[in-house]
């Protein structure tokens, strides 16, 4: 007779679940969307790191809102919301709020995030990394964009935050799309202005003249030569005006006034310019190899700061210094690099570092304009985190190298036709889908070894008894299981489950629930999706026990600490029972928080490890990652001890799992708990009651007790039935001639060693 290993009473949960449900659907119509929300956000933003040159901000006009930016009270752009006119849901549920900037042609001049509440910003990956990826669109020509002139940008990539990106970078664009399309940039700019700026402007270019050789102190004098010193001093400025106190923690050492940096630039296709600094025959050299369309500047720099930096070194690209003309930027590479060795100008200094860039013509670098050479200075403020601030050198090529040519005088021209905007859901290219399905699409390989997983998974736990019966075969397949869970579930696919999407999805459906952006993260939602499936059939036990890329690291770990004679810690049974409460404490506690302040219970999810220690691969600050480790190491004494005591997700799991409807699988004998207490002592998380009984809240589905149960030599119960056996088959047969010898039984000691079982202990 087979007992269950579920005593209590189902009624009670189901019960408990009504009344959860019921209580979200009564808070859902409390919180609605806010839109609108333009006006708030521009108090206290500067003007200029929207739209460059800007001076303050016109009153927002228009449902959705859009802002004229003003220069002395003329237009020359607009600043817009993201989440007014586009779908901007991030990982936490609630929207990404971003102001964006666009010039009078739509081309995006700047971008802002100005509020979140994205966990893995929050804490992990930091927000700068997250910012300079979305700032990849900046100078993109949104109008083109949207005509489908030009294609689609790609803003670039963070690992670890994929997702939220992706989804930063494109409503975004799908909000200029709409801005532009739906007419609000004529709407705001005064006919006026508008007449000025469709006049044609005068031209100005180089003029193309043989050129003349000057002296440095000339060239320094009327601005030929452009110079950005900073001492010591004022970097350390720098940094405490950032207000990071981990970079105001560690300044540059040295006097105030020491030299950091002296830099200088100049343009050297300005024929004057290239003559007086590299020399007439290293000018015309240069001029020759030069493409149609390709320009040329000097940098020169001393002091104990290099402009070079590093990385050119190592990928090729010059990670210190970048040149920026209106909204386009450009980062050096070393094949557009020649090192000088010194500046031929009379009464040049010397200098550490002198060396030429080429600007390849698809920069479209115009000599005759103003430009601005960026310097970024670095601060480390742990083994592998740094900040950093910026420095700008900016050149306006003096007017004596300027010719302007005047254009001809326009015709009048009659007043355009009113035209109705473009509806602004037909998006151009891969806009015109969306997000959720591009994801899908280009995660085809990821989600077929994710279905295959949880297929192999589902097959082995309906076929449990075949596989638990062939002790080594289990153990090789379980342990194969967990390398491939840490292994590529963790560490490459990213897709470890917390506790964080618990609460994201409870306060989704409060605040208003969609599935857009739970489906635009393939991975997790198929995992989520099969732990909800295997809650209904075997509780908690197929995430905790076998999906769980933290969980898995620690049995991997406990493994090899058992191998190496690590002692073990058994928790005295009635300590045990009074720890497991602690993580159902933590998981109330941090969804109380949840409905307070989302963002602040994301802080305190850090309870669990599962960032710092799988999707950051402990690439974080040495608070985190001491944190991840210690409790790493307390499992190589206890068994799970995170599993067990702490986490608030295998809490989150636990709730419902008494609705599991396959627990009776977990075979018991009639002697399970009295007389006999094998099972209960060797469960690798003490989920066995001395009465025999198991606790669904508390079971990983480890499948040992089932290895026990049939295993003839250390179940007591198999035993007495092997024995048994053996007597029966000793017994003499009717007319065999005579009783056999009789047999000794089988000394279970030597059995297990035979066997390989790692347990020797006794019945």
């Amino acid at each position: 007779m087979l007992r269950s290993g579920m005593r209590l009473g189902r009624e009670p949960a189901v019960r408990l679940g009504f009344v959860f449900l019921l209580f979200v659907l009564l808070l859902a119509p409390l919180a609605a969307a806010a839109q609108g929300r333009l006006a708030e956000f521009l108090e206290g933003v500067d003007p200029a790191s929207l739209v460059p040159g800007a001076d303050s901000f016109g009153a927002p006009t228009g449902s959705p809102p859009v802002a004229p930016a003003l220069a002395g009270g003329e237009v020359i752009g607009f600043v817009y919301l993201n989440s007014d006119f586009a779908d901007s849901v991030g990982y936490s549920g609630k929207p990404i709020h971003i102001l964006a900037g666009l010039d009078r042609e739509a081309r995006i001049t700047g971008i802002r995030m100005v509020e979140h509440q994205e966990p893995i910003v929050l804490i992990g990956i930091p927000e700068e990394r997250v910012i300079e990826a979305v700032n990849s669109l900046i100078g993109t020509d949104v109008a083109a964009v949207s005509a489908g002139e030009q294609p689609l940008p790609q803003v670039d990539i963070v690992s670890g935050a994929t997702v939220t990106v992706l989804v930063m970078g494109e409503s975004v664009l799908r909000a200029g799309i709409s801005v532009v399309r739906e007419g609000r940039l004529a709407e705001l700019a005064p006919q006026g202005a508008e007449a000025a700026a469709a006049a044609p402007e005068a031209e100005r270019s180089i003029r193309e003249e043989p050129g003349e050789t000057r002296s440095w102190e000339e060239l320094v004098g009327d601005g030929s030569v452009r110079r950005l010193s900073l001492s010591v001093g004022d970097v350390n400025e720098a940094f405490e005006r950032s207000g990071n106190p981990e970079a105001i923690a560690r300044p540059e050492r040295g006097e105030p006034d020491e030299t950091f940096i002296d830099l200088y630039a100049a343009p050297v296709t300005i024929p004057t310019v290239g003559r007086s600094l590299l020399g007439d025959s290293a000018y015309e050299q240069m001029i020759s190899r030069l493409e149609p369309g390709e320009h040329a500047i000097v940098v020169m720099g001393s002091g104990r700061y290099s402009f070079k930096g590093s990385g050119y070194v190592r990928g090729g690209i010059f990670d210190r210094i970048e040149l920026v003309q209106d909204v386009d930027t450009l980062r050096f590479r070393d094949r557009d690099h020649e090192r000088l060795v010194s500046v031929a100008a009379e009464g040049a200094p010397r200098f550490s570092e002198v060396s030429l860039f080429r600007i390849p013509p698809e920069f479209g670098f115009d000599p005759a304009d103003p430009w601005m050479l960026q310097l970024l200075v670095q601060r480390a403020t742990g083994p592998l985190d740094k900040v950093f601030t910026t420095f700008s050198l900016t050149y306006t090529p003096p007017e004596q190298y300027i010719e302007i040519v005047e254009p001809p005088a326009p015709e009048p021209a009659p007043a355009p036709a009113a035209t109705a905007p473009v509806a602004a859901e037909a998006m151009p290219g891969a806009l015109a889908e969306p997000l959720w399905i591009r994801m899908w699409r280009d995660n085809t390989v990821n989600v077929a070894i994710a279905a295959i997983a949880i297929g192999v998974l589902t097959i082995l736990f309906f076929f449990q008894d075949a596989l638990v019966k062939r002790y080594q075969l289990f153990l090789w397949v379980r342990r194969g299981f967990l390398a491939f869970t840490l292994v590529w579930i963790g560490w490459i696919a990213n897709a470890q489950l917390s506790v964080v999407n618990v609460l994201t999805f409870t306060n989704s459906l409060i605040t208003g629930f969609s599935w857009t952006y739970f489906l635009s993260a393939p991975l997790i939602f198929i995992f989520w999706v099969a732990v909800a499936a295997g809650i209904l059939f075997w509780g908690r036990g197929p995430f905790c026990g076998w999906l769980c890329p933290f969980g898995a690291l620690q049995e991997l770990l406990n493994n090899a600490a058992k191998a190496l004679k690590v002692p073990q810690i058994n928790v005295p049974w009635g300590l045990n029972e009074r720890l497991w409460p602690v993580k159902y404490i933590i998981f109330l506690g941090l969804f109380g928080l949840s409905l307070y302040s989302m963002a602040m219970a994301e802080v305190a999810a850090e309870v669990e490890p599962f960032k710092t220690a799988i999707t950051l691969k402990f690439m974080r600050a040495w608070p985190f990652v001491l944190f991840a480790v210690s409790l790493l190491v307390i499992g190589l004494f206890i068994e799970r001890f995170f599993c067990r005591y702490l986490c608030p997700l295998g809490a989150a799991l636990a709730i419902p799992s008494r609705l599991a409807m396959f627990f009776p699988w977990l075979k018991r004998h009639p002697q399970c708990g009295s007389p006999c207490q094998r099972c209960a002592k060797e469960c690798p998380v003490q989920c066995i009651h001395p009465d025999g009984h198991i606790n669904p809240n508390e079971c990983i589905w480890c499948m040992h007790c089932q290895d026990l149960y049939w295993d003839e030599h250390r179940c007591p119960a198999q035993i007495q039935k092997r024995l048994r056996r053996e007597k029966l088959a000793a017994a003499p047969r009717p007319g065999g001639g005579g009783k056999p010898p009789k047999l000794r039984p089988e000394n279970p000691a030597r059995a297990r060693a035979i066997n390989g079982h790692p347990n020797s202990s006794s019945a």
